[in-house]
């Protein structure tokens, strides 16, 4: 027996009806009669062999079959739009150009260093390294202008897939003049009281809950502040900020001697997770991922 599967283009049809909460509306953004718009949807249950809705007069909702399809359904959507552009400029000779999305915890010096084997190894592919703050970077993915996603912690994904590339031993940047800066390695208890820098508030940033968690299991409940320079190495938050900022730059002077990075103890390490389309391929993205396994 064939295993059924959704026409694209109902597929697209049942999301619109979806989130306008109505074959009306829907049909006005399709530009669709609400006839062709309402075939078009049971023909995608029929072939589905599942209610996608409930309908009580001119009022639907989804059913529990429905609220699945719709979070599935836009990830589908979306590969497909990958492929088929994939395909084209494979057609059309193209050049390949691997746009890499990444957050401002990762520096483009460390992004560089992480994509440096695909760099060497895929020499006709050109790379595009974009920084963008966390859920810019989930929907760069989701909707296929951003190839891969690169984020310092590790979320489970809902909606794309993701592997852990690389983990980084994290350190302390201190202000030249700190009570710290002389100090060969600083326990991370002796961080209370002092405020961290960070590049987004709690709850806006994997990274920042990260570090924040760190904190509050030595003990103690950290105050931060959020640095006014976005974009700029991590490792210079502390001239702005006059705050203390976990880094993974090498250990020593930094920023002209004006910054020192000093070991934190014990040793913490932060995870570097990719992230990328679900139901796509891509030998650059394999390449990557297998050199941690």
């Amino acid at each position: 027996m064939e295993r059924p599967y959704p026409d694209l283009r109902r597929l697209r049809h049942f999301i619109a009806v979806a989130e306008a909460g109505g074959f009306t509306r829907a049909a006005e953004t399709l530009h669709l009669s609400q006839q062709a718009l309402s075939s078009s949807v049971q023909q995608l249950e029929k072939e589905l062999d599942a209610k996608l809705f409930a309908r009580e007069g001119r009022q639907v909702s989804l059913t529990r079959a429905g609220h699945l399809l719709l979070a599935e359904g836009h990830t589908l959507l979306a590969a497909a739009h990958t492929i088929a552009d994939h395909v084209q400029r494979t057609a059309a000779e193209a050049e390949e150009v691997y746009v890499v999305g990444h957050t401002p915890a990762l520096g483009s010096a460390e992004v560089y260093t992480l994509m440096e084997p695909a760099i060497v190894s895929f020499a006709d592919t050109s790379f595009r390294f974009r920084q963008m703050f966390p859920d810019k970077l989930v929907a760069g993915v989701l909707d296929g202008s951003v190839q891969l996603g690169l984020r310092r912690g590790v979320v489970p994904p809902s909606n794309l897939a993701g592997a852990v590339i690389s983990y980084d031993r994290v350190r302390l940047a201190v202000p030249a003049g700190h009570r710290l800066a002389s100090s060969r390695g600083v326990d991370i208890h002796d961080l209370a009281g002092e405020r961290i820098a960070l590049w987004a508030p709690p709850g806006a940033s994997y990274y920042s809950d990260f570090l924040m968690s760190a904190c509050r299991r030595a003990g103690f409940e950290p105050g931060y502040v959020v640095s006014r320079v976005q974009g700029a190495a991590t490792v210079a938050a502390p001239l702005t900020t006059q705050a203390i900022a976990f880094v993974t730059t090498p250990a020593g002077p930094a920023m002209d001697g004006r910054v020192v990075v000093v070991d934190l103890e014990p040793v913490l390490q932060v995870p570097v997770q990719a992230l990328w389309q679900r139901h796509t391929s891509s030998a650059i993205r394999d390449a990557l991922v297998s050199l941690q396994h």
